[in-house]
């Protein structure tokens, strides 16, 4: 949903730069959780046979996050409390598939009890790309200006870019006004 929403965005004049590295690393996370799939769906008579990468998560698959969530982490202005979704349906999107990895992590924790996840990188994979997720929510409504409403009453703070970043895509950063 997210992915169709950049499209939608971009078919509307609205794109840029940021939401097309959005696209981008959803691509990423995607082809990711088929991997996870295939692991997942693996019979356990055949679990010497998955490869790393193709058909079981490995470390530098867990690796590739993390380095991803410190990216992003750097380039927005991170909520210092929680955060009310939907700013944006972008974002929405973004968080519904949050909510849909963080059930999938707790039942692979499920899975895992019971002696049916064969690899160890599985679990941390699905916990880190669920907050990732999360982060590329807050990138999604800072890319398109929204407004972010937080959890407690009266707390909403309108983003605008930096004065000092501008016109470099690759500092650009978003910082808060109030």
């Amino acid at each position: 949903m997210g992915r169709a929403e950049i499209g939608e965005l971009a078919l509307a004049g609205r794109s840029s730069d940021e939401l097309r590295r959005l696209d981008a690393i959803l691509v990423i996370l995607q082809r990711g959780l088929f991997v996870a799939g295939s692991e997942l769906a693996a019979n356990p008579e055949a679990w010497d046979r998955l490869e790393d990468r193709v058909t079981r998560v490995d470390e530098t698959m867990l690796q590739e996050l993390e380095t991803a969530l410190a990216e992003y982490e750097s380039r927005i202005t991170m909520p210092r409390e929680f955060v009310v979704p939907g700013a944006s349906r972008l974002s929405a999107a973004l968080e519904l598939a949050r909510t849909i990895l963080r059930r999938a992590e707790r039942r692979a924790v499920t899975l895992r009890r019971d002696g049916r996840v064969p690899g160890e990188w599985l679990l941390p994979y699905l916990n880190r790309q669920a907050d990732l997720v999360w982060v590329l929510a807050r990138a999604a409504e800072q890319a398109e200006e929204r407004v972010t409403v937080f959890a407690r009453e009266g707390r909403a703070r309108p983003l605008r870019r930096s004065a000092a970043n501008a016109g470099d895509p690759s500092k650009e950063r978003l910082d808060e006004h109030r």
